[in-house]
């Protein structure tokens, strides 16, 4: 039997995801730490799934561990997050991996980030 995901951390969740800048990313592991315990990365992305259409989380901003999109590629969604981080100057590299060192959002209580050019 699958657990059911602790939907009350939602809110949570997405208050993180809101304050990821244009531009950056968060894996989905770093928003579920940002969160704390009892939130892990999987509850993330459920949260992501779960939100409505038109909601005002950038949810195109978490990604995976790897730099890479989740959502099975070549799936109108896998298109749509690309398209919305590329309309933010997030770049892609021929593997379809974002380079987190440079688009990495390093947290709202991290150091002071360079503006990408």
């Amino acid at each position: 039997m699958k657990a059911q995901p602790d939907e009350g951390l939602y809110p949570r969740i997405y208050a993180i995801v809101r304050q990821i800048p244009p531009g950056r990313v968060a894996t989905y592991g770093q928003v579920a730490a940002l969160v704390g315990p009892p939130c892990d990365a999987r509850l993330v992305g459920w949260a992501m799934a779960a939100l409505p259409s038109g909601a005002d989380v950038p949810w195109q901003r978490v990604i995976n561990a790897q730099g890479k999109i989740s959502l099975r590629k070549y799936s109108r969604g896998h298109e749509l997050q690309r398209r919305r981080l590329e309309a933010e100057g997030v770049q892609f590299d021929e593997r379809g991996r974002i380079d987190l060192a440079r688009y990495g959002w390093m947290g709202p209580e991290g150091p002071e980030q360079p503006e990408l050019l």
